[in-house]
Order: structure tokens, then C-alpha cells, then sequence
């Protein structure tokens, strides 16, 4: 097989000739293709897609291979299925059918770990966001221990508030784990940030969200956030989580190197406008995409794929096609420390890559199609 286009990293039109599921040859073309060429896109944020909920009272393991496939569909090809805030028992259920999903031949290559989203987070209306407030909870090591002997090692984050009690020291187990240690959701101080860094923590959940609808004018947990070098951050660019101006402040404050695409997508992405059930309570799917708890204004996770965050990220922070697409490609690659086996293309290197066309004028991708041989 062979496959012409330009490589979103640089423009250039090459061709590629495919065999056994490798890229056995790369050229320069001189065919002016209207194709291009990326990395499969990397999720480390994902609830749910197109009907099929991570976080429901009862998932199975067919539930999170037909959620992976729903996402495939749109470029997706790496993720992190995302657990989040719940009973022990429902937790420990959602991890043990995302494992088992990860044992599934040609659905496991693209499970690179499991995200665990609380449930160690602020209590507070605003930073808890939609995580219900009955199972929020100190941190406890032996029941991470427990989801992590269910995940078989593969929670590979873990998004907790550094405030609360014991957070610091938690934070401080999971680096000394080789896990990720994630700010989210949080009412913290200056000062609780500086030793949540100081301890290890690496990123930064969704920036700008699971927060008050108003918050001191500065210093304040965002800003503190923001200007850590040391923090990736996370954004969900759906349009309704962050505005226009606040993305193109923050790639600029945190640049590419820093950022990183999250779709935070819920089990709605994909489905009609209606009010329906997520983590035991009622949200509403609007119109214009926005998933909202009923009759609040706090948002309940997004409806929309990576995809269309790359597309956002360029009109919204005013970037390149290539600098979005590695928001979504290589930046998460990177933090999941995996970037060499799948954040670019190369000659001998297994066949897994993403074709699209680019629309410059409407900046808008059509036709994805994700190519996904071999696991990494």
C-alpha cells in the first residue's frame, strides 16, 4: 500500500510505502496531494463517546471497546479511559472493565493507561464541578493501591486537589510509582501549588475549569497554575469550557511545549440534544454541544472529539495546523514519556497514522481516517 500526502510536521509531500504493517520506505513526492499526514491523535482525558459511559452504575468490557471504537472513527487512536469521582466499588468497576478491554486484541494497543479523576478532590461547589459531592474523600493509599492492582499497573494518572489533607505526601507516592500526578479540581493557595510541584505533580486538569464561577482577582489557583514551568496543561477546547481569547492566552502563557488537547468527552459526544444520566445525575446536551448538570450553569464534561479541539485550537489561539496537531499528538505523547513509538512518523516505524483534508479558509478537518496496525 501506498499513501501520499503532506506530513503535518513539515509540510513536505512524501510517500509512504506500507508493507506488513510497517513503513518500509518514506520519499519526498513531487505529487501536490490535498492529503495530510499525522500521528493518531492521544486522549488523556476521556469519560465516555458516543453512548457508551465509563462511569455508569454497570460498565462492561464491551462497553469500553465499542467507546474506543466510536473514537477511532473521529482520529482518535491513543487514550487514557477516565474514571472519575464515585463510590469505591463503582470506581473499582469502571477500572477492572477498562483493563480487561485493554487485553482485547486490536483494542488494547490503544489503551496507553487509565486516568483516574478523583476521587481526592476539592468538596467545594465549583472546583468539584459535576463529581458528586457524596464521594469525594481524603486521599487513601490503600484504596489507590487496590484500583491499581485491579488496572494491573495501568493507571498511569491521577488527578486529586493538592490542598486537601494528605495530598502532598499522596502526590509524593504516586511519583515514586511512575504515576502521573495531576492539580484538578482544586481550591488551592500559592503555596499549596509550589508544594504539590515541589512533590512531583506534572500537570495541570483542564486548566480553567473545576473552579468557581468567580474566583479572587490574583493570586489565584489559575494563574499559579499557569505560571509554573514545570506543569503541562491540560484544555479542553470545546467552544463552552474555555472562551476564544482565554486559549489563545493560555498557549501563549504555557506555549505549545506545555499544552496539551483533552477532550474530557462524556458518553454524550456523538448523540441528540436531550437530558440524559451521567454519574448518577441529570445533565443536558444543548443545542450547540455544551453537556451542563439540569438546571445549573456548571459544565458536565464536553461533547465533541480530540479532533474538534484541533480544529478550535487553531482558530481560537491563532496557531498552526502543525502546532494543533501537536497539542494533540506528540505534547501527550510526551508526558506519557511514550513519544518516540507514537508521536511521529517514520521510515521503519509501525504503520499507525491519520490522513485528513484540511479546509484553510473554514479551518475545518473532513474525512479522517486512522490507520492503527500495530501496538506500540
Amino acid at each position: 500500500m501506498k499513501i501520499v500526502g503532506k506530513l503535518v510536521e513539515t509540510g513536505v509531500n512524501v510517500a509512504l510505502d506500507i508493507q506488513d504493517r510497517k513503513i518500509i520506505k518514506l520519499t519526498l513526492s513531487r505529487e501536490e496531494s490535498q492529503i495530510w499526514i499525522a500521528p493518531p491523535l492521544v486522549d488523556i482525558q476521556i469519560n465516555g463517546f458516543g453512548g457508551h459511559d465509563l462511569n455508569a452504575e454497570t460498565v462492561s468490557v464491551d462497553d469500553v471497546c465499542q467507546m474506543v471504537e466510536a473514537t477511532r472513527l473521529t482520529g482518535t487512536g491513543y487514550l487514557c479511559p477516565t474514571v472519575v469521582t464515585g463510590s469505591a466499588e463503582r470506581m473499582s468497576r469502571s477500572i477492572e472493565a477498562i483493563q480487561q478491554a485493554a487485553r482485547v486484541p486490536n483494542i488494547g494497543q490503544s489503551i496507553l493507561g487509565i486516568h483516574v479523576e478523583g476521587p481526592y478532590i476539592s468538596s467545594e461547589d465549583g472546583p468539584r464541578g459535576a463529581h458528586p459531592k457524596l464521594h469525594v474523600r481524603p486521599p487513601d493509599w490503600e484504596e489507590f493501591q487496590r484500583w491499581q492492582e485491579l488496572a494491573e499497573g495501568q493507571i498511569n494518572i491521577c488527578t486529586l486537589a493538592p490542598e486537601i489533607d494528605g495530598a502532598i505526601p499522596f502526590i509524593e507516592k504516586l511519583v515514586k510509582n511512575g504515576v502521573i500526578a495531576a492539580i484538578g479540581h482544586t481550591n488551592a493557595v500559592t503555596t499549596d501549588i509550589k508544594d504539590a510541584v515541589t512533590a512531583g505533580a506534572r500537570l495541570s486538569t483542564h486548566l480553567g475549569n473545576g473552579a468557581h464561577a468567580q474566583i479572587h482577582r490574583h493570586p489565584n489557583y489559575i494563574w499559579d497554575q499557569l505560571a509554573s514551568d514545570d506543569l503541562y496543561a491540560s484544555l479542553i477546547v470545546d467552544g463552552h469550557h474555555l472562551p476564544p481569547n482565554v486559549v489563545k492566552s493560555m498557549l501563549r502563557a504555557k506555549r505549545p511545549q506545555k499544552s496539551i488537547l483533552i477532550s474530557d468527552a462524556v458518553h454524550l459526544a456523538g448523540m441528540k440534544p436531550g437530558r440524559y444520566q451521567f454519574t448518577s445525575r441529570e445533565v443536558e446536551l444543548t443545542k450547540d454541544r455544551c453537556v451542563k448538570l439540569y438546571g445549573t450553569d456548571y459544565l458536565a464534561g464536553s461533547a465533541i472529539g480530540l479532533i474538534n479541539g484541533v480544529e478550535n485550537a487553531v482558530r481560537f489561539g491563532q496557531i498552526s495546523l502543525p502546532q494543533a496537531v501537536s497539542l494533540a499528538t506528540r505534547q501527550p505523547a510526551g508526558l506519557l514519556g511514550v513519544a518516540d513509538q507514537i508521536g511521529q512518523i517514520r521510515q521503519g516505524d509501525c504503520a499507525n497514522l491519520l490522513t485528513f483534508h484540511w479546509d484553510e479558509q473554514n479551518q475545518a478537518i473532513s474525512d479522517p481516517h486512522l490507520y492503527l496496525n500495530e501496538s506500540i
